[in-house]
């Protein structure tokens, strides 16, 4: 960005002038055309070119007269002639590169159709054509809320209002013929000026209001593709692209226009190719082709009764079987003439630093611990067979394991001054004694 409202400020952030590419200072502007001329002096008694190209909102461009000889640059905002009134524009190319491009859209500079300029913009025009295109954006909406009350099928895509305000344009894009006369008399009724609408196509809308493609670059059609050239299915089926209308759709929803770009090296490409219907004839069966590679210059061929085999040909190879099966010759089989692919081992790069990962800067979570019911502190563990001998309790009743009631971890008292045998508050835990049979008897 070059002009000051569309320079960085503090910090590096971009200011932003916010005129979606309407920069008065032609540094953001669309469809801009570099003046490889600018540099060259006229030679000694040629007078400059008379016309100039002026540029309005959305890349909207148009021929002007400097009748009144007004020393204009790129840049300068200008007053024109429009019906009625006159309208606010931004010169976008002079001298002679002008001559080149009026040859190129089909404009005769001779011709009297030309409209003039009328003077450069003072402040109050800017002032006045300011205020007016920042009621662009609210009119739109509301424009679009009565086109749905009348149920009209079109789409108000763009209000372009003229340099003095006396008139808005509306842009429409609609599949069929729209009847929208009543629509024009609320337009005037709600909006108080003048109204004239025109039909765009789905293309033009795109190049008008600009975007971002698949390819994550700005839309050609808004940058500087000027024609609209007609583009076929049949230009993806020369390059093997799958007739997917979602990857083949652009944001008009229309077939990209880049579809056009490599189709002649493609079509050159294919000049050494046989049919793709060539049918090979061997002693095994006919074979038909199944894929081809234009740039390494190979097919795949499958016998009609095995498809599931492919069998890989050059195209001298095949070139040679067709010259044999013309003279009603059959030649043994395919396989004399196939190669083998040797498939290359991918390259596994691994990123030490982990920066493939989308959880890296994540917390670990952590692990919660499994809680354990702990009985109530007064609570007696019974048994069935007390009054017996403990030596019988254990022998016939033996406490599963698990169910051992649990002692608290009491720490022993450090008074001296207690004596033993006396209850305690935190007495040791005591071994239990073990009687048996032989002790009692003796």
């Amino acid at each position: 960005m070059a002009c000051t409202s569309c320079s960085t400020s503090d910090g590096g952030a971009p200011k932003g002038c916010k005129n979606n590419g309407t920069c008065g200072t032609d540094s953001c502007n669309k469809l801009t055309v570099f003046d490889w001329l600018s540099n060259m002096t006229l030679p000694s008694g040629e007078a400059p070119f008379d016309c100039v190209e002026v540029r309005f909102k959305n890349g909207r461009k148009e021929f002007y007269r400097n009748t009144e000889k007004l020393t204009l640059s790129i840049g300068d905002i200008i007053a024109t002639v429009a019906s009625p009134g006159h309208d606010i524009g931004i010169v976008t190319l002079t001298g002679e590169l002008v001559r080149v491009q009026m040859k190129k859209k089909g404009v005769s500079p001779t011709s009297n159709e030309v409209p003039k300029i009328y003077r450069k913009a003072s402040q109050k025009d800017i002032d006045i054509w300011s205020t007016a295109r920042d009621k662009e954006e609210p009119m739109k909406v509301r424009a679009r809320e009565l086109a749905i009350a009348h149920k009209l099928e079109m789409k108000i895509s763009d209000i372009e209002f003229q340099g003095d305000g006396s008139k808005a344009t509306f842009y429409y894009t609609a599949n069929d013929r729209v009847d929208f006369r009543l629509l024009i008399k609320d337009f005037a009724k709600e909006f108080s000026t003048r109204v004239e609408m025109k039909q765009v196509g789905f293309r033009q809308e795109a190049a008008r209001l600009g975007g971002i493609g698949s390819c994550g670059r700005e839309l050609c059609c808004s940058t500087w593709l000027t024609d609209f050239r007609s583009v076929n299915t049949s230009a993806a089926r020369y390059q093997q692209l799958s007739l997917n209308p979602q990857k083949l759709a652009g944001q008009c929803g229309k077939l990209k226009c880049c579809l056009n770009y490599e189709l002649d090296t493609y079509m050159d490409a294919l000049k050494g190719f046989p049919d793709f219907d060539t049918k090979l004839v061997t002693e095994k069966g006919d074979a038909v082709c199944q894929k081809q590679d234009i740039f390494k210059g190979l097919m795949w061929f499958a016998y009609t009764n095995n498809f599931a085999n492919w069998h890989v040909l050059k195209i001298d190879k095949v070139q040679e079987i067709i010259a044999e099966n013309k003279q009603k010759k059959k030649v043994s089989a395919l396989e004399d003439y196939a190669i083998e692919i040797i498939q290359e081992i991918e390259k596994d790069f691994n990123n030490a630093m982990g920066q493939e990962s989308l959880t890296r800067f994540d917390q670990p979570k952590k692990k919660k611990k499994p809680t354990r019911k702990i009985k109530p502190a007064g609570e007696k563990v019974t048994t069935e067979n007390q009054d017996q001998p403990a030596s019988e309790n254990k022998s016939n009743n033996p406490r599963p394991a698990g169910n051992k009631p649990k002692q608290a971890n009491k720490k022993p008292s450090n008074n001296k001054n207690v004596p033993k045998g006396e209850n305690t508050p935190n007495p040791q835990p005591r071994k239990p004694i073990i009687i048996t049979k032989n002790e009692n008897k003796k």
